[in-house]
């Protein structure tokens, strides 16, 4: 398993309403798709949503993103309509500014889409 790719899954309630998300917030343009579900490239990696009932149940980072810059990268999600960033005080090892968390010289931040899944960026 180690050379080869991975996908992630990723829940949805409402697929008309989480492409749109997917697509006009996060620039992901669709790959592939099939009843009740839809596959984007991003990278070399693929992400697909499907319908599903569980949505939205997993309390945890669905998935991350690693990028050049996070700050600008929030900026660019905040101007097309990402408003969902979460702000976790408390973290071990730590501090936040903003939106934008610390530990070491790693910056995280997390949103969420629509179905509630949690998303990270994470850089310098």
């Amino acid at each position: 398993m180690t050379n080869t790719d991975i996908t992630t899954l990723v829940a949805v309630h409402d697929l008309d309403e989480a492409s749109d998300f997917y697509e006009s917030k996060l620039h992901l343009a669709r790959f592939r798709e099939g009843p009740g579900w839809i596959q984007y490239r991003t990278g070399r990696s693929d992400l697909i949503i499907y319908a599903s009932e569980e949505s939205g149940t997993n309390r945890a980072t669905t998935a991350a993103w690693t990028v050049d810059d996070v700050a600008s990268t929030i900026e660019e999600l905040k101007s097309s309509g990402v408003s969902t960033f979460q702000r976790y005080d408390g973290l071990p090892g730590a501090t936040r500014d903003g939106d934008i968390h610390q530990a070491g010289l790693v910056k995280m931040a997390w949103f969420k889409d629509p179905s509630g899944n949690i998303f990270e960026v994470n850089g310098r």
